[in-house]
């Protein structure tokens, strides 16, 4: 068994379902302070967190991820216990194992091969390590962005080790990712006898009229790296429960994925606007998930797209589609950011694995890409 398989199914082994990190984070230090790296552990709240780094010079190379998974689900309908990691046909099952305890375990293979080859090489490496992004992500990597933006120590070159790839690994890279915009809207009306209608205000009829019109607004047209800006009801919530009950109120929660080319406050307005032009009386919470980023071009993708190749001899695709990540949380510092992990096909899912082999592979992708960037050629 390799090292990087040791290691993935070592972490798979901690039950660190967010926020605790159940002694993931502890186990990589070991393996980081062997090789040079000096570590700071950053605690907020509940949250462990480290910030590893080898060298003083610039510039800096760091690899981010997180010892967290989200719940298992009924752990009955595994094939095999969640937390203890099981080989089966060639593929590694068990939670985490694609979202992210296998790409760190890669990452921090690739370093340490890196290192004993290159025991000189260019800048610094650095791990930002957190056990807070599966769940509100408020002590984590924020955070500790936010302890290295005050003392001025810039991250030029960050991956990211979600799960991008689709079909074969490599074969999609994130250079971005949409920013998320959320809203929870309560329209007021007036509680009243279903048979008296002249007597109340129903919400649900005030509020559809606006609805559609914000279900079939064009807000952009997206852009050669984003697709358009989307809107969507994802929860709707009226009644007492009895059907002859007219409501007095209406909420319901929404999403908007959006692009670079419109802002969350300018979101907000058009909202509000449509909102008003139907005269509706409504209280409106907004909570911003995160904003886009977008890494275009440069070393970092040249890099990466090249080891790729040098290594699984595809082309990649280059992709800001999906969810969040903490890469926006790194990217507004001026960092160049990108992601690139194991297949997506069955995170967050009952029987959760990933292809053994693909961690090796992609152990040697993460190494190739540090001898691109902090090697002389």
């Amino acid at each position: 068994m390799s090292p990087t398989i040791e290691l993935s199914k070592a972490l798979i082994n901690c039950r660190s379902i967010t926020p605790d990190d159940a002694g993931c984070q502890p186990m990589i230090i070991h393996r980081l302070e062997a090789i040079g790296f000096k570590v700071e552990k950053l605690r907020f709240g509940d949250v462990d967190n480290f910030w590893a780094r080898r060298g003083t010079e610039g510039p800096l190379f760091a690899f981010a991820g997180h010892t967290d998974v989200v719940p298992t689900g009924p752990e009955s309908q595994w094939d095999s216990p969640p937390f203890v990691a099981e080989i089966k046909d060639g593929y590694l099952y068990g939670r985490g194992a694609a979202d992210m305890k296998g790409s760190i375990a890669a990452m921090v293979t690739a370093c340490e091969r890196f290192i004993a080859y290159n025991p000189n090489h260019q800048g610094s490496i650095a791990f930002l390590i957190t056990s807070d992004e599966e769940g509100p992500a408020d002590d984590g990597t924020i955070k500790v962005i936010e302890r290295l933006e005050a003392r001025n120590e810039k991250i030029d070159w960050c991956l990211v080790g979600e799960p991008t790839s689709g079909q074969k690994l490599g074969d999609m890279i994130k250079n971005g990712r949409r920013g998320s915009l959320n809203g929870k809207l309560t329209i007021h009306g007036i509680q009243g006898h279903i048979a008296y209608p002249h007597l109340a205000k129903n919400p649900i009829h005030l509020a559809a009229p606006a609805l559609a019109e914000l279900s079939t607004k064009q807000w952009d047209h997206g852009n050669k790296f984003f697709p358009p800006t989307t809107f969507q009801i994802s929860n709707i919530n009226a009644g007492t429960g009895a059907t002859n009950v007219i409501p007095g109120d209406l909420e319901l929660l929404f999403n908007f994925r959006y692009s670079t080319e419109v802002t969350h406050e300018q979101l907000k307005e058009s909202v509000h606007l449509v909102l008003d032009k139907h005269q509706l009386k409504y209280t409106l919470e907004w909570n911003l998930s995160g904003q886009p980023f977008l890494t275009p071009e440069g070393a970092l993708v040249d890099a990466t797209c090249s080891a790729i190749k040098e290594v699984t001899h595809i082309e990649t695709e280059i992709s800001t589609t999906g969810g969040t990540s903490d890469g926006r949380f790194i990217a507004p510092t001026g960092a160049q950011v990108l992601e690139l992990g194991p297949l997506n096909a069955t995170i967050h899912k009952i029987n959760e694995c990933v292809r053994a082999e693909d961690l090796n592979i992609l152990s040697d992708i993460y190494e190739r890409i540090l001898m691109e960037l902090l090697v002389p050629h």
